[in-house]
């Protein structure tokens, strides 16, 4: 798995890719033109303390993970965590990826 860690990148994926958003996550999806998935994820400090934040990236990435052989590669996804999410088990925040991955049409078929 492979992570997107340049600010450039993250913008380059909010300004030309595809959004989506649900309760928990907001997903932006771009091509990025190599075999490769990336991802990177997001969280503000509006959502609560670090404690807090790094618990919904740790789950983001989780689920990306055990996923990641569903999803289409070629692509850069950045997810990003809403205030919801804060308290969501590991279930919800799992359905809400995949959810979101549906309806940007990044599952593989």
């Amino acid at each position: 798995m492979e992570s997107i860690r340049k600010n450039d990148d993250f913008r380059l994926c909010y300004q030309q890719g595809r959004s989506c958003a649900n309760r928990y996550l907001v997903l932006y999806v771009r091509k990025n033109g190599t075999d490769t998935s990336r991802i990177g994820i997001s969280v503000s400090k509006k959502v609560g303390n670090s404690v807090v934040r790094h618990r919904i990236k740790r789950l983001v990435k989780e689920s990306y993970r055990l996923h990641e052989k569903e999803f289409d590669s070629g692509s850069d996804y950045v997810v990003v965590g809403r205030r919801s999410a804060d308290g969501a088990s590991y279930q919800e925040i799992e359905r809400a990826l995949l959810a979101l991955m549906k309806s940007t049409g990044s599952m593989n078929r």
